[in-house]
């Protein structure tokens, strides 16, 4: 509870530093990267639609939406098309 209470009252500052050092030209993997962790974790739902898409697209693997029930797949191109629902390919498989 006090380093959520630490962190909140810090953020503004910690996304000033990241501005200005990318300003600057300086590489601050560690620390924008833990500023976009801690974004995404104080999310009610984590932004992994863009993942889900990707896995989607390369291995057809489906995806979950947000505003309707079920399991989807896209058939993106049309070497998609023979990839078939994700019963087709579970079929016989436990």
């Amino acid at each position: 509870p006090v380093i959520a209470g630490e962190l909140n009252e810090r953020t503004a500052a910690w996304r000033r530093v990241i501005v200005v050092a990318i300003g600057y030209g300086i590489a601050t993997p560690a620390l924008s990267g833990s500023l976009n962790y801690f974004d995404s974790y104080r999310r009610a739902s984590l932004p992994a639609n863009m993942t889900q898409a990707q896995r989607d697209f390369f291995g057809g693997h489906t995806y979950e939406r947000t505003d309707r029930e079920g399991v989807f797949h896209t058939e993106w191109t049309d070497a998609h098309k023979s990839i078939g629902d994700i019963s087709e390919r579970m079929a016989g498989n436990v």
